[in-house]
């Protein structure tokens, strides 16, 4: 047998001896009786039974270890009401909402096979959930930006590091400073925010923590040593210090920015924005790093965000207007040649799906075994059901069962025996079966995958669930508490995208109108419109509803977060013959150009490079929104085509420099 099957054996085993014996042991009670351990010698044994200790742990095992006050010795016990998942108090309808994010996420999502082993413990005991589907898949899409064929295989080896805490090297492509080297790191934890991945940890090189982009890792992940750890998570490090950041607060602090919102859209800023500052009498109060982000938002709001101060903040966003329009009212610049790159590094070999740890899927398999036997000793499983219930390919499934045959309570006493004859798995359920008969508590990684979910199609689940998803959230953290199964932060963007979701989904269900009053871009005030939902769209970090508008009598898409309310109506309509809702709407053809100081991030999205170090793209968007983008460029983004947009972006350069002065000469009166 390979190292890692004999290391799967001994913890299997460690676990059921310890919970077979319901006392506390020595480590020499585990030495004479559990499987491997016994023809070590005693500085073997110390050291794997150690790092075996240390793995069980942290695959979310609850093995205590406490000193006899008597002999000195440490005593180790594993209770089964522990090692077991609790009864989770879900509903059917909650159950099942949960399973039908699997449907929705797969394909899209790399956590996808931790996420099914976690739901089918879940669903343990309970026909038919497992196989629900849901009309929910008619009514939703989902779109990652961040995800590649080469995505899935970086997360994989990143979740290995970070739970087995290895130290890691790998080429990192720093794009503010257009540099590729080579970077080791002891990765504390990824980080899924605002759609982009993000594995934080230290960093050997600077000696400080860093943040990385996955998307910007070059070539292949590999380990730093040969241990078997390499480092100790600190106790005072906590992921949610990272998470939903305003772009202009990453780093550290160097001022603080005073600006002026429309009374009409300071709901908006407080729903969005609320954790990055506050509101006072119509000015938002926010610390920044530094100037090129938050000029860049003000700038993206087109006039409903003024800064007031510090003056250094309003002379940037003046300087950044008057390039827009030179640049606009100009001649277009012409093009560099295309660079072609010949010598780019091929993408590596795209990479399988995280896989759930082997142990946690060998306890799920045996619970599933033992559950299907019930009240009898035996049962006959078709082996195909296995294969594909637990994503095991056919040529290994044997392999599996025959560790599981393995798995002793010490004293010669097993839990199950499974052959595979034929196309079926023949299962006797041995003296200690009962005892593993219920689904085990879940990995850290399956929690993890739980989490992700919720964090992708959370309000969808809630939707389907009929039941809000803080009290979904908070049953299944009751649960999965010891593996601190985190929610994302309380904001009031959530439970407010949660409300116009679960409005949406049921209006689309019941082809019934609803009401919203919507803040279009380019606009302080929000319109009110009545619309024909159709379907709803995940597009990482937001939430989209395409509809047909009756008020503007065409289709329309909206952003949920610019939604200030909906309400369903008990009008109903008819679905529009040939209407195809999956594509945002009111869309033109446009041609930008993006100068060497912004070109490398937009590359990075798709454009064309030039020799120059400039970039070029082709693409389509609605044009208010488009205005507000080109603006957010600070005069380093250029419309090339058409010439109509070109001018409109000139004029309201002009026009919001105009306004910017106004609200500068009445804050200087206050």
């Amino acid at each position: 047998m390979s190292h890692d099957t004999d290391k799967l054996i001994r913890q299997l085993s460690l676990v059921a001896f310890l919970m077979a014996e319901r006392r506390a042991l020595t480590a020499r009670d585990v030495k004479g009786n559990v499987e491997g351990y016994s023809e070590m010698s005693d500085e073997a044994f110390a050291r794997r039974f150690y790092s075996d200790r240390a793995e069980l742990l942290a695959l979310g095992v609850p093995l205590d270890s406490q000193r006899d006050e008597f002999t000195g010795e440490e005593l180790y016990t594993l209770r089964s009401e522990r090692y077991f998942l609790p009864e989770l108090d879900l509903s059917d309808d909650e159950l099942a909402a949960l399973q039908t994010c699997f449907y929705l996420l797969e394909g899209h999502f790399a956590y996808a096979e931790p996420l099914r082993l976690a739901l089918q413990n879940l669903a343990l005991g309970r026909p038919g959930l497992t196989d629900s589907r849901s009309p929910t898949e008619d009514r939703v899409e989902i779109h990652d930006p961040d995800y590649s064929p080469e995505m899935p295989g970086r997360l994989a080896k990143l979740e290995g590091a970070i739970s087995k805490q290895r130290t890691i090297r790998f080429r990192y492509w720093a794009i503010s400073r257009d540099e590729e080297a080579e970077r080791t790191i002891d990765p504390y934890a990824l980080l899924l925010d605002a759609g982009r991945w993000y594995v934080i940890g230290h960093d050997h090189d600077r000696g400080e923590m860093r943040t990385f982009r996955v998307s910007r890792i070059r070539a292949d992940i590999r380990l730093a040593t040969r241990r078997e750890r390499d480092f100790r998570l600190p106790e005072d490090f906590d992921v949610e210090l990272y998470r939903g950041r305003a772009p202009w607060q990453i780093g550290d602090l160097t001022g603080e920015a005073r600006i002026e919102v429309a009374e009409d859209t300071a709901w908006w800023i407080e729903r969005v924005y609320g954790r990055a500052g506050r509101l006072e009498e119509g000015v938002f109060i926010t610390g920044f790093a530094s100037f090129a982000p938050i000029v860049r938002w003000i700038l993206r709001q087109e006039g409903r965000a003024v800064p007031l101060s510090p003056p250094p903040l309003r002379r940037e966003v003046k300087s950044a207007l008057e390039l827009a329009r030179e640049r606009h009212e100009g001649e277009p610049p012409k093009l560099a040649a295309e660079d072609v790159r010949p010598d780019v590094e091929p993408p590596e070999r795209p990479g399988s799906p995280v896989a759930p740890e082997r142990f946690g899927l060998l306890q799920a398999l045996l619970a599933y075994l033992l559950d299907r036997c019930g009240d009898e000793n035996e049962a006959t499983i078709p082996a195909a059901e296995l294969a594909d219930r637990f994503r095991i390919p056919a040529e290994s499934l044997e392999e599996h069962l025959s560790l599981l045959n393995l798995v002793n309570f010490g004293g010669g006493c097993y839990a199950v025996y499974a052959e595979l004859r034929g196309d079926d798995v023949f299962v006797d359920k041995e003296l200690f079966g009962d005892t593993f008969r219920s689904p085990p508590r879940l990995t850290p990684l399956e929690a993890r995958a739980i989490r992700l979910a919720l964090e992708f199609v959370g309000p969808m689940i809630a939707a389907d669930a009929h039941t809000p998803l803080d009290r979904v959230r908070r049953k299944l953290e009751e649960t999965f508490g010891q593996f601190e199964l985190a929610q994302a932060p309380d904001l009031d963007v959530e439970r407010v995208e949660e409300d116009l979701v679960s409005t949406f989904s049921d209006a689309i269900r019941q082809r019934r109108l609803v009401e919203l009053d919507y803040l279009k871009e380019g606009e302080k005030t929000p319109s009110s419109r009545v619309v024909e939902p159709y379907l709803l769209d995940r597009r990482l970090p937001h939430w989209y509803i395409h509809t047909w508008d009756r008020t503007h009598d065409g289709p329309r898409s909206f952003r949920l977060d610019r939604i200030r309310g909906a309400k369903r109506t008990r009008e109903r309509f008819e679905a529009r013959e040939g209407f195809d809702p999956q594509e945002l709407s009111g869309t033109r053809a446009v041609r930008i150009w993006y100068s060497p100081a912004v070109a490398r991030w937009e590359v990075e999205r798709g454009a064309m490079p030039l020799k120059d170090g400039s970039a070029v793209r082709a693409t389509s968007a609605g044009e208010e929104w488009l205005v507000g983008e080109i603006l957010s460029f600070r005069g380093e983004a250029v419309v090339l085509e058409p010439a109509d947009l070109r001018k409109r972006i000139a004029t309201r350069a002009k026009e919001l420099g105009r306004e910017l002065g106004v609200s500068r000469v009445t804050a200087a009166a206050r």
